[in-house]
């Protein structure tokens, strides 16, 4: 199994088109609802959140977890990595969005000059600002926090007049530091779902860059790069395109939440997390 995290509904929009692209393969997907959003908590909370839930996914046999969660990518990926990965389980790896998303920022642009929104724990880490400059130190890059946005998509007000207030706030900040943005990366998984509104409210020559169909491509690069993690996710068991829904708050919440993402109806389990690793599910 593919295991796939994040601190609410918003990676349901990465694990969509990652079942496109990978349609045989199996998926786990893991949210972290009863203590969303991550947004504005410590860096020491979302590394341990996100440290519990990666061990977790490990626990069911995920071999690979991606941190479909821009926060958890910007503040705990590094450390796991660097600090958890080597002792817990070498042979599996823990893949964030940031650096994929950033590798493919300067291909977006013709003015050289784009915006990031996102969650004030993924600005305020200036992850993008980082990985961006690895890239393309040409760049000239521009950042605004978002804090209103997770919150009113969790709650499903996406149609909802405050919803747009808000993007009108936001990206009106942002345009005001840098008139020539042409490119705005929504750098948060629940903002596809508002991509009508930013396209509505966005002078028409700005681009908009949502993160899921590349991090799926990206994610279908990485296996063909690594066939050793790729034949772990296929051992056991075989690859047949099933995927299991799990959520820290009740599997009733994660249901109705989750439907504006999914496009569909599915069936959730509600999990427990210890930092023990002593882990139950509930239907």
């Amino acid at each position: 199994m593919l295991g796939i995290f994040d601190s609410g509904f918003g990676g349901l929009t990465v694990l969509k088109e990652l079942a496109k692209v990978l349609p045989n393969y199996n998926f786990a997907y893991l949210g972290d609802n009863a203590r969303a959003p991550y947004g504005s908590r410590s860096f020491e909370s979302i590394y341990s959140y996100t440290l519990e839930a990666v061990r977790f996914l490990f626990s069911m046999g995920c071999p690979l977890v991606i941190l479909a969660c821009n926060t958890a990518s910007a503040k705990a990926l590094r450390t796991i990595q660097q600090k958890d990965l080597p002792v817990m389980a070498p042979n599996n790896r823990v893949l964030g969005i940031i650096r994929p998303m950033a590798e493919e920022t300067g291909k977006l642009t013709e003015t050289g000059h784009i915006g990031i929104l996102g969650t004030e724990g993924t600005i305020a880490s200036d992850s993008y600002l980082m990985e961006i400059a690895k890239f393309w130190p040409n760049l000239h890059v521009e950042q605004e926090p978002c804090p209103m946005l997770v919150p009113l998509v969790e709650k499903g007000l996406i149609n909802h007049g405050a919803t747009e207030m808000f993007i009108k706030e936001y990206t009106q900040k942002i345009l005001d530091k840098d008139p020539r943005i042409d490119t705005l990366v929504l750098a948060c998984t629940h903002y596809p779902l508002l991509q009508e509104i930013f396209a509505k409210v966005l002078p028409k020559n700005v681009k908009i860059a949502s993160q899921a169909g590349i991090i799926a491509q990206k994610t279908l690069e990485y296996l063909s790069k690594h066939p050793e993690i790729d034949c772990q996710i296929s051992k056991n068991p075989q690859k047949n395109g099933k995927i299991r829904f799990l959520t820290t708050d009740s599997a009733d919440f994660f249901e109705k939440g989750a439907n504006s993402f999914w496009g569909k109806d599915i069936r959730a389990e509600k999990v427990f997390l210890y930092s023990n690793n002593d882990y139950s599910y509930t239907n």
